[in-house]
């Protein structure tokens, strides 16, 4: 396999990672920029707190972009085993 191909794919594959990963990454971030404002805007400080509505919020965030996520690894792993012959030479 080609240095090149090897970096296409590599390149390829982190992005769709990072593309799927987003939706999930950016829930986490607003939910707990959001619990992070409340706690310090009432002064409660109690470390639990932002888990629970980070999980409820991610778990809700999966229910939404589930299909959408499992497409996107799906026909990038379709095309990764229709095109093994071209990385296998």
């Amino acid at each position: 396999m080609e240095q090149g191909a090897v970096i296409e794919l590599a390149t390829r594959s982190l992005l769709i990672i990072l593309y799927v990963a987003g939706p999930m990454l950016l829930l986490g971030l607003v939910v707990g920029l959001a619990v992070s404002i409340f706690q310090a805007t009432t002064q409660i400080q109690e470390q639990t707190l932002t888990f629970i509505p980070k999980i409820i919020a991610i778990l809700g965030g999966m229910v939404l972009f589930g299909p959408w996520m499992l497409t996107v690894m799906k026909e990038f792993t379709q095309n990764l085993f229709q095109n093994i012959n071209n990385y296998i030479r």
